[in-house]
């Protein structure tokens, strides 16, 4: 029997493999999907009500995963990296993940991670690296990316976006929370990022 997990997995292999990006694509590729489910109790967290507002902006092509995040969102584990030592309420209220797969997800994986990030609007996840490769593909658009030592550019939905290994990197959300989709490989998946900067 399908389950909502099964789909959301499908629907995550199916989004990454059709990216225009060789890099996802290839990616894609190398992961072996055929992964050992791991029964996960749900836990949510304050940024999931973000989603709402996700499907009425998100394009079409995202829409239906974006559906499937918010239409099951109660049975989903949710999770965040930091805690108050590293930010404060407001941020930790407008941030989150869901680890699709990965050494914490609802599919043990240990060669790759991968999920789904939010972050809620005028937010500033400020500069950080980490030694996995990462791939974003942003379900909406209108957040400010920056690598390395350049400036924030705003990102379209759908375009895809690389950080090598122990690249700074940073986003800073506008007016509209960001979905994005997260690959990781390559380094400690369930590594905390090193924070290098402040507000920007």
């Amino acid at each position: 029997m399908t389950t909502i997990f099964d789909e959301l997995l499908e629907a995550f292999h199916a989004f990454l493999g059709h990216a225009d990006a060789s890099v996802a694509r290839d990616a894609a590729g190398a992961v072996d999907w055929a992964m050992p489910v791991r029964p996960l109790e749900p836990q949510s967290i304050p940024c999931v009500r973000h989603l709402d507002r996700v499907i009425e902006i998100a394009p079409e092509r995202a829409k239906p995963l974006a559906h499937m995040l918010a239409d099951h969102r109660d049975v989903l584990r949710w999770g965040q990296t930091y805690g108050e030592a590293d930010f404060d309420r407001t941020f930790l209220d407008n941030y989150g993940w869901l680890e699709v797969f990965g050494t914490r997800g609802h599919f043990a994986n240990d060669a790759a991670a991968g999920g789904l990030l939010i972050l809620g609007p005028g937010i500033v996840y400020p500069d950080h690296h980490h030694v996995a490769e990462e791939i974003y593909i942003p379900l909406t658009g209108g957040t400010g990316w920056r690598k390395g030592d350049g400036a924030f550019q705003i990102r379209q939905a759908g375009e895809v976006i690389h950080h090598p290994s122990n690249i700074n990197h940073a986003m800073k959300t506008g007016a509209e929370p960001l979905l994005a989709l997260y690959l990781w490989r390559g380094g400690p998946l369930a590594a905390k990022s090193t924070i290098t900067g402040g507000e920007a």
